[in-house]
């Protein structure tokens, strides 16, 4: 399965903006800036909201599927990813992948859960691509 997404930038990049736009139809010429990913408080997006809603995404559909392959039925899972970008003199790094999860899952045992949460954390394909960046992990468990 491929994926497509088109970003397009007019001007210079400090001083103008962007459009990003997915295949899918599901967002287009959604704008991102240099303000909004460096400073904030600007319309848009931003490359590290796109990757951490990747992320929160892939990992909460890989804790289900562990889940499921467990013979575990959860009754929901929440995931938050809070990715940091930080702009140093070697340019700008992404640092961190924070994620937060909520799940539910009715009569499980609640080491077990976690145990499942921490392999989603390592095995989801999001996480592998992220490889050179620190992902941390907190779990609220729900029986």
């Amino acid at each position: 399965m491929k994926n497509a997404a088109t970003a397009r930038w007019d001007g210079p990049v400090k001083d103008s903006s962007g459009k990003v736009t997915a295949a899918s139809g599901l967002f287009k010429n959604a704008p991102y800036s240099m303000k909004a990913r460096f400073e904030g408080g600007a319309p848009g997006t931003t490359p590290e909201e796109l990757i951490a809603a990747a992320h929160a995404a892939c990992y909460t559909m890989a804790l289900g599927v562990g889940l499921m392959k467990a013979g575990l039925a959860s009754k929901s899972i929440e995931t938050t990813s809070v990715v940091e970008v930080v702009l140093g003199e070697g340019g700008a790094n992404i640092t961190t992948s924070a994620l937060q999860c909520k799940v539910e899952v009715p009569g499980a045992d609640k080491e077990k859960v976690r145990a499942l949460a921490e392999g989603a954390k390592t095995g989801c394909p999001v996480s592998k691509a992220l490889a050179g960046v620190k992902i941390t992990l907190a779990v609220d468990v729900k029986v």
